[in-house]
C-alpha cells in the first residue's frame, strides 16, 4: 500500500498515512456541513498507529464539537484536517475502534486515496443523485 500524503491549506500541516482508510462516506450531519461549509463532508478512518504528522502539528487546534469528539484544524488557514474520538463518545458505541482511529477529511489528502464514499448521512435540504446508501441525518455506515 502506497503512503498517502495531505495538507492543510497553508502548508503548515503536513500529514502521511501508511495504512489503509476504512468507513469513507459523506457526512451530511449538521457539525460536519458547518465545519466544511457544504452538504457534507467525505471522509474516511485510519488507524493512529498508520498515520503520522510530518510537520505543524502544533499548528493542530481542536475544537471538542460534541463530548467526546474533538475536530482539529488548522490555526493559521483554519483548514480541518483531523477528527479523535474518545470512548465516551456516542461515536464509540456505534464503532467501538473509533477511539483508536483518527477521523480524516478526504479533501486534505494530497494523493488519490483510491477509495471512495461508501454511504451518505443526508441532510434533509440536499438531494442526492447517486446510488449510494442513504442513511439519517447524524448516522453513517458502520465500519
Amino acid at each position: 500500500m502506497p503512503v498517502l500524503h495531505g495538507s492543510c491549506l497553508c502548508g503548515g500541516i503536513k500529514f502521511e498515512i501508511n495504512g489503509p482508510l476504512v468507513a469513507p462516506s459523506n457526512c451530511h450531519c449538521t457539525m460536519c456541513r458547518k465545519q466544511h461549509g457544504a452538504a457534507f463532508r467525505s471522509r474516511a478512518r485510519v488507524e493512529i498507529n498508520d498515520f503520522k504528522w510530518v510537520r505543524g502539528e502544533d499548528l493542530v487546534t481542536f475544537y471538542e464539537s460534541t463530548p467526546g469528539i474533538f475536530r482539529g484544524f488548522c490555526r493559521v488557514c483554519g483548514s480541518p484536517v483531523i477528527n479523535k474520538f474518545t470512548a465516551e463518545t456516542p461515536v464509540a458505541e456505534r464503532d467501538p475502534k473509533a477511539p483508536s482511529r483518527y477521523g480524516i477529511a478526504l479533501a486534505t489528502l494530497d494523493d488519490d486515496p483510491e477509495i471512495r464514499p461508501a454511504a451518505h448521512s443526508k441532510a434533509p435540504w440536499f438531494e442526492i443523485t447517486d446510488d449510494l446508501p442513504q442513511f439519517p441525518e447524524g448516522r453513517t455506515a458502520p465500519a
